[in-house]
């Protein structure tokens, strides 16, 4: 399976030069954030989606072979504000109901950073959310993608899991990136981090990211381009083979110039991870 990107790495533009841009960089797919992606219409209110709409687009993507394999989704499900988690709730169920127009198998999403106002409730707010999209994506018959990310509620593979244990749900899936579970106080124990991330979601993983991270010379973590950083991708990739071979992977962290060099990169370490795996299945038989 070929590496995809994120659409709006691109720029903010009409779906119709995101798409014609996409496919002439030889992606065969994308993970589309609309709000982020596309300036023809605004889609930061729920209401705008129809199954028109939603076709048309995914019509223009195919006319340069590509395919939507991610509804992508940046909201914040426990918001302090109600009237601002309902309409954040709302404009999910609206990607939910659309993701079949689109072609795109789930709607994936972070949950949404904790901030210095916590109260101790967000976990069981954010837990209800979850129950009422979950409602709407086994209705539909589309995934939920949960990513775990640091800095948000669910930032870790652990409270991943925990999650998964309350609302277990067939239709909730795991978007995987290590570089979103690497931080300065564990950067040096990366592998146990991507290893313990595997043992505890491989089985649920539906799309994984691909980014990479460095630490600088002041200590701060950054975020660069793949192949550019120091993430352990030979592991990554291989524990990706083993639990979930051919999952699509999304590149992110890439200008439009870096591309072709970042998907190259992702794809070399895959290729060799697959040939390892090969190997090792047929030293077993």
């Amino acid at each position: 399976m070929t590496v995809g990107v994120l659409a709006h790495l691109f720029g903010k533009m009409s779906y119709k030069e995101i798409a014609y841009k996409t496919g002439a960089k030889n992606f065969k797919h994308v993970q589309l954030a609309l709000w982020k992606a596309f300036n023809d219409y605004d889609f930061t209110k729920p209401g705008v989606l129809s199954p028109g709409l939603a076709l048309d687009i995914a019509e223009e993507f195919d006319k340069h072979k590509v395919s939507i394999s991610v509804l992508a989704c940046y909201l914040h499900f426990f918001h302090e504000d109600e009237a601002v988690r309902r309409e954040n709730l709302e404009r999910f169920k609206e990607l939910i109901r659309h993701a079949r127009f689109f072609g795109a198998p789930m709607v994936a999403c972070e949950v949404g950073k904790v901030t210095n106002k916590a109260t101790g409730e967000e976990w069981s707010i954010l837990r209800e959310g979850l129950e009422e999209l979950v409602e709407e994506a086994e209705k539909w018959g589309v995934y939920i993608g949960i990513e775990p990310a640091n800095e948000h509620l669910i930032g870790t593979a652990e409270s991943l899991s925990q999650m998964l244990e309350e609302v277990p749900s067939p239709n909730i899936g795991v978007v995987l990136d290590p570089g979103n579970l690497v931080h300065t106080n564990n950067f040096s124990q990366q592998d146990e981090v991507i290893r313990q991330a595997f043992d505890l979601l491989g089985e649920r993983i539906i799309a994984c990211h691909a980014k990479d991270r460095i630490i600088r010379e002041d200590g701060e973590i950054q975020t660069v381009v793949p192949g550019k950083g120091d993430i352990n991708y030979e592991l990554y990739m291989e524990l990706l083979e083993q639990y979930k071979p051919q999952v699509q992977i999304i590149m992110e962290a890439a200008k439009e110039h870096q591309m072709l060099e970042a998907r190259s990169y992702i794809e070399g370490i895959r290729e060799k991870a697959r040939w390892k795996t090969s190997v090792s299945d047929n030293i077993l038989k």
